[in-house]
């Protein structure tokens, strides 16, 4: 039984698709229940991935003190020493990364066209962001073992060495799950891999670089070849920028992201709800919503070429797990917000 607590506030800092429909979708501050959630066989199948990938870190006995050593280096902000070396990558996946990829493969599922070929680009983005866009690429949500046809590109943008950490969560989801040696034949004809071994299904890109100073030209690089459209997700990362790098530097990375993008791609926010989620400005430090300023950006663009359309904005959501989902070690529920965005670029 997964057992449920508080969601850690902190994070470290830092496809082609039809556009939805373009009307926006305004909800209330108040919180609301998550109605995107992914079918209880689709989330346990996820999380024993997660198993899987994991084994030997859910049952290392130095888990605990490091998990804590973690949480510490999060408190003090310090994220070079919570994210700077493969073992603790691999543990804050173990223990963190398992509830948020349910809440973000239900989000993607939800909220992302069902294209046959998604481009998809993760500022911020671990083993969360991957598990999640396996779980929409491989959206067959009965589980008959078929393999989905859609195809993706998924680049993982982050200062912190994920490669390692990517690898290993790759090969979890391109193999079979482990199964009982008294399964029946059935479940072994059944028990295909969630991705196809061949990397046509999922071709994955990591690159390891603060994406604060990432220039225009850097980013038209990750969005090439061609000018189809790309989801870009900023999960549990844009508070953080603008915490660590300031309004000006944060809107810099925006303006940058928005001179790069193809005409018609999407832009995911998801971040903590309310004051969790703030930034200071000036000499008397006033504090502004994250939300806020977000729109503020990307409704003054630089260019009169381009417009940015809100086409699902919530502040309060929770993602709760099931008390019918197993898991080794003590899963938290999520309580966040969500804004959706589209761009339009028309000729000059």
């Amino acid at each position: 039984m997964v057992q449920k607590q508080a969601n850690p506030r902190k994070k470290k800092p830092a496809a082609s698709a039809a556009a939805p429909p373009p009307k926006a979708r305004r909800r209330p501050s108040t919180s609301k229940s998550d109605d995107a959630a992914l079918s209880l066989p689709r989330q346990q199948r996820l999380l024993n991935h997660f198993m899987t990938a994991f084994a030997d870190v859910l049952a290392a006995a130095e888990l605990p003190p490091l998990l804590q050593t973690i949480k510490q280096a999060l408190y003090r902000r310090d994220f070079a020493a919570a994210f700077g070396c493969e073992a603790h990558l691999a543990a804050y996946a173990a223990r963190w990364s398992p509830p948020r990829a349910l809440c973000y493969a239900g989000l993607f599922q939800a909220h992302l066209p069902a294209c046959t070929a998604t481009r998809m680009v993760c500022v911020g983005g671990g083993a969360a962001e991957l598990v999640a866009f396996a779980s929409f690429l491989g959206d067959d949500d009965d589980d008959d073992g078929a393999h989905s046809s859609r195809r993706g590109e998924l680049t993982l943008v982050d200062a912190a060495p994920w490669e390692g950490v990517a690898d290993t969560v790759l090969r979890a989801l391109t193999t079979p799950l482990p199964l009982s040696p008294y399964a029946s034949a059935s479940a072994h004809a059944a028990n295909a891999p969630l991705l196809a071994q061949s990397p046509e299904q999922l071709r994955l890109r990591v690159v390891r670089q603060d994406v604060l100073h990432v220039t225009e030209g850097q980013w038209a690089d990750m969005f090439a070849p061609g000018s189809a459209p790309v989801v870009v997700t900023l999960l549990f990362t844009l508070n953080e920028l603008y915490t660590e790098g300031g309004i000006a530097q944060t809107t810099r990375f925006l303006r940058a992201l928005e001179a790069a993008l193809p005409d018609g791609s999407l832009l995911l926010v998801v971040d903590s709800p309310g004051s969790y989620s703030e930034a200071a400005l000036g000499k008397d430090e006033k504090k502004y919503p994250m939300q806020w300023l977000l729109h503020h950006t990307l409704t003054k663009p630089a260019s009169a070429s381009t417009e940015w359309t809100r086409l699902e904005s919530h502040d309060s959501i929770w993602f709760r797990l099931s008390d019918q989902l197993k898991y080794p070690i003590q899963l938290e529920n999520m309580r966040y917000q969500l804004h959706l965005y589209r761009i339009d670029k028309t000729p000059t």
